[in-house]
């Protein structure tokens, strides 16, 4: 038996491993032990194990994973989410569905400090469940609402997919967070958009909040200097060369410290449960990556990889069309699996192919973000629909998940536009590096 169908057979049982609950990073982390004695020898295999698990946990580039995730726990315990909330509803509260664009702008805001999509909603469920029921919101809405914008928190920078790709694939990852940030701005007025037409045909779904004076509306925009001088510190710092990644990290979580302290917000025991939040999360997301090389390296020695990225560049098939066969299998991934974990196992064998086929590695790890991410609301995995359900336990979880379909036409819509204008991914990053 050949290489080639020694590692296609192991892909297989992975996926069936995946299917039957097994955790992704220990089925990565086996089929590439076991894949690689199988390819070369169990001395190989031995080797490799030992010397990834240390490379990838004593990885100073690592640590710009769970600095980031610090920073976005830090800034949910210390209230920055709820600040947020408030200027968004004083701004488009009073509009048709305004406390549901309210949410929509709120999670995009605490995405851009955040960096995870279950920490994005639950941070906005904690916040706008209550204030949707106060003014006789319809569960439809509300709930699908804060499941889609949670959505927003790894596609708006920083993200900690975009981060956890940007190590696996050798990326610069300020180029990738500023490609995402435009698409992620589209996508956030494409909800905004989405919920008005809606609310405008049915209106009992979302009733319009009571209206404010444009001098309290420019008031409530001093609500935002905070997470916009945050921002502006981190992903600034970046691009002007002050801060490496993980000192971007370090800077931003020391500044959600002070805004805590400055504000009184910050007790000892949210930071200790903003550094518990972190470790959950962090420690997770280096296992994914840790796993993914083991497997990626039994990948190489098969030589799969190499042979699909030259078998599918001699097909009579527009580059355009294995595309689409690409994004149908993430979208596919997404919905039935962990969508960073789907991301993090597949990319040793999707990536290839792609730059085979001559696309641009920046624009590529967008749309494959885009694409992955709808599985948060959709079921049957749909983490964000469930973290939803988990705070509005009065209504059925198949209310939830069709509250956030509203939100799929506009993700099909900005995935459209950035396949067929690539540039909406790529100017910013060409323009600013």
């Amino acid at each position: 038996m050949d290489n080639i169908t020694i590692a296609i057979i192991f892909i297989i049982i992975m996926l069936i491993l995946m299917l039957l609950r097994m955790p992704i990073a220990f089925t990565m982390g086996l089929v590439g032990f076991v894949g690689t004695i199988y390819v070369l020898s169990f001395n190989a295999a031995l080797q490799m194990l030992g010397t990834t698990i240390f490379r990838q946990f004593s990885s100073f580039g690592l640590a710009v994973i769970p600095l980031f995730v610090f920073m976005g726990a830090l800034a949910f315990r210390t209230g920055i989410s709820g600040r947020l909330y408030d200027v968004a509803y004083t701004l488009v509260g009073h509009l048709p569905g305004g406390i549901a664009g309210t949410t929509i702008l709120a999670s995009a805001a605490f995405s851009a400090i955040c960096g995870s999509n279950s920490a994005t909603t639950a941070a906005m469920g904690k916040i706008s469940l209550p204030v949707f029921k106060k003014y006789n919101y319809q569960p439809l809405l509300y709930t699908g609402t804060v499941a889609g914008g949670g959505s927003l928190g790894i596609i708006i920078p920083p993200s900690v997919a975009l981060i956890v790709i940007a190590v696996q694939t050798e990326q610069s990852i300020i180029r990738l967070f500023i490609a995402s940030l435009v698409p992620g701005l589209i996508l956030t007025g494409l909800f905004l958009l989405s919920i008005l037409i809606l609310c405008l045909r049915y209106p009992e779904l979302g009733p319009r909040g009571p209206k404010t004076s444009l001098k309290a509306k420019l008031l409530s925009i001093t609500g935002l200097t905070e997470t916009f001088l945050l921002f502006m510190l981190v992903i600034g710092g970046m691009y002007a060369g002050w801060f490496t990644p993980n000192e971007a990290g370090a800077v931003g979580s020391f500044g959600a410290i002070v805004i805590g302290l400055v504000r009184r917000t910050l007790s000892l025991n949210a930071l200790l449960q903003a550094a518990e939040d972190t470790i959950r999360v962090a420690s997770m997301a280096v296992l994914l990556i840790t796993t993914a090389v083991l497997f990626s390296r039994f990948l190489t020695a098969s030589r799969l990889p190499f042979f699909l990225a030259e078998w599918v560049s001699q097909l009579p098939l527009s580059p355009l069309i294995v595309l689409a066969v690409i994004l149908f299998i993430y979208l596919v991934g997404g919905c039935i699996m962990d969508g960073l974990g789907f991301l993090v196992a597949s990319i040793p064998i999707t990536f290839p192919v792609a730059l085979a086929l001559g696309y641009d590695p920046v624009w590529f790890t967008v749309i494959l973000t885009l694409v992955t991410s709808i599985g948060a609301i959709t079921p049957p995995v749909g983490i964000n629909v469930y973290i939803v359900s988990s705070f509005a336990p009065d209504v059925p979880i198949q209310t939830v998940f069709k509250g956030a379909f509203i939100f799929l036409i506009a993700y099909f819509v900005i995935i459209v536009m950035v396949i067929f204008f690539p540039q909406l991914a790529l100017f910013l990053p060409n323009m600013l590096m």
